[in-house]
């Protein structure tokens, strides 16, 4: 398998979710702007979409696909399936009990996570019921982690990457043709999530039927309990929790912080997260996907040196795209809030204080997508204890942090706690594995380093240049006008850091990469 090939396949298909999901994001400030009815709803989805992350997204995948490797390779198709099927009832049973613990908590849930919003009642009334209406979004999601899992493990990328766009073209359609007939507009968003999630769950059964591995969903969940490799799933996902998503986790915690400060700071920090999960999701989400497979299969045949030589090659795409995407986020924050969101209810003030935390967000970008590179490198061992321990301790630090950075930044403090936090987490990871002798780097990385800085000081001031000819904000109303500025000032970024690498004796060829 050529993984560059199969990253550019998966990252084409990710962008299409994130250029739909900048349309949802675009459409959805321009209706809604950020306010107390939009903090609202971004309360109540991020319950449901953490626990999202957390046990089916993140901690489930982690725990799962080396164990589904391990079968596939050992034990055979049939006694694959059987795990299959009783992962599946376990994993939907599950996630449904929680659903209802959910809908009935959910005031308990909102408060606990936003209490801020106590002080607008209407506000906390629409996040309570949003939340009862969402949250069986997690048992979709969950399916659809599941057979992510399975297609993967299959070498089939491309329908699990593609599947966040029907979510997003759920977001578009309701924001246009269902909001105008709602006596609370912003209700149709919600109903627009549990539409996506369905639509997701549907999406993969055709690729499941076509490899033999559609999931059986039993009555009896306490079989699927006492399935050996559905116990060592759940021994590694417990852990894999903190290891996985430290970082979903202290944005949850964030959200409280935000609640009590000025009113739309909920909203400020969310867009600015978005922006920052673009980049995070084209290269940190494709590349995880793609290693933890390939990393997996070689700790299965023991073959060290191409587990090594994987991890160089991931980290090395990693600071080639990251770097220029995160000083691309700070010398462009204004431009690109202004750009995306600065239409109809959103003022110049909300693009003004989103563009903070997308800077602080920038600090910490490569950080955050080293952890996407780092840690399947310990699942595919089905090492948990390290990245526990290390999640667990960057939590708390990044709760310490947030009291030193709030008071002085505000809102911006929070993104940049979660920023510091990620490029802890990434040391600490990289250290871990230096230490157990898993990775060796790969001679050349102080040439890389060398070029690649050149490249991206050429690429910062060409972008400083290019963002100060035009007046951002005062281009409202002017939207192709602004996008073309904006498409013409990343355009001469790409040509400047691209062309710099070449001439410094970058090539394509020395990216590509076969997994065995």
């Amino acid at each position: 398998m050529n993984l560059l090939k199969t990253l550019a396949a998966i990252s084409s298909m990710t962008m299409l979710s994130r250029i739909t999901g900048l349309v949802r994001d675009i459409l959805f400030t321009r209706a809604f702007g950020a306010g107390g009815m939009t903090d609202a709803f971004y309360v109540a989805f991020r319950i449901p979409n953490l626990l999202r992350r957390l046990f089916a997204e993140g901690a489930f995948s982690q725990a799962f696909v080396p164990m589904l490797a391990e079968y596939k390779s050992k034990q055979g198709e049939e006694a694959t399936k059987t795990l299959v099927d009783q992962v599946a009832t376990v994993l939907v049973w599950a996630t449904l009990l929680t659903s209802v613990a959910g809908i009935i908590g959910a005031p308990l849930f909102v408060y606990l996570i936003a209490s801020g919003l106590s002080k607008h009642p209407e506000s906390f009334d629409a996040a309570v019921w949003m939340t009862r209406l969402m949250f069986p979004y997690i048992a979709c999601m969950s399916f659809v982690a599941l057979s992510s899992g399975i297609l993967n493990t299959w070498r089939q990328f491309k329908i699990p990457a593609f599947t966040p766009v029907l979510l997003n073209l759920s977001f578009i359609a309701a924001t246009l043709f269902l909001s105008p007939y709602l006596e609370q507009p912003v209700y149709a968003m919600a109903i627009a999530v549990m539409v996506g999630g369905i639509l997701q769950v549907a999406i993969q059964v055709p690729s499941l039927v076509k490899i033999g591995m559609l999931p059986r969903v039993s009555w009896n969940a306490r079989h699927g309990l006492a399935d050996p490799g559905v116990r060592r799933i759940l021994k590694n996902m417990g852990p894999a929790v903190f290891a996985v998503s430290v970082a979903q986790i202290s944005l949850m915690i964030n959200t409280t912080y935000a609640s009590w400060l000025q009113e739309g700071s909920v909203s400020w920090l969310t867009n600015a997260d978005r922006l920052m999960e673009f980049p995070n999701a084209l290269l940190g989400v494709a590349l995880g996907t793609i290693l933890l497979p390939s990393l997996s299969k070689a700790n299965l045949d023991e073959d060290h040196g191409e587990y090594s030589s994987l991890l160089d090659w991931g980290l090395r795409l990693t600071f080639l795209l990251a770097v220029p995407a995160a000083v691309g986020l700070c010398v462009l924050s204004l431009p690109l809030v202004a750009t995306l969101f600065h239409n109809g209810k959103f003022s110049d003030f909300a693009a003004q204080m989103t563009a903070q935390p997308l800077i602080a967000y920038a600090v910490g970008l490569v950080g955050i997508i080293l952890i996407k590179s780092l840690t399947p490198a310990y699942y595919a061992r089905q090492d948990v204890r390290t990245p526990v321990k290390i999640g667990i301790f960057v939590l708390v630090a990044t709760q310490l942090m947030n009291l030193a950075f709030v008071p002085a930044f505000k809102v911006a403090g929070l993104a940049l706690s979660i920023s510091v936090a990620a490029l802890l987490n990434a040391a600490l990871l990289y250290r871990g594995l230096r230490q157990k002798g898993i990775y060796t780097p790969q001679p050349g990385w102080l040439k890389f380093y060398l070029r690649l800085g050149a490249a991206v000081t050429l690429m910062a001031l060409a972008g400083w240049f290019g963002a100060q000819q035009f007046d951002w904000l005062g281009m409202r109303g002017h939207a192709l006008l602004r996008a073309g500025a904006l498409f013409l000032v990343i355009g001469s970024c790409i040509v400047v850091y691209f062309g710099t690498l070449f001439a410094l004796g970058f090539r394509l060829r020395d990216f590509k990469r076969r997994a065995k």
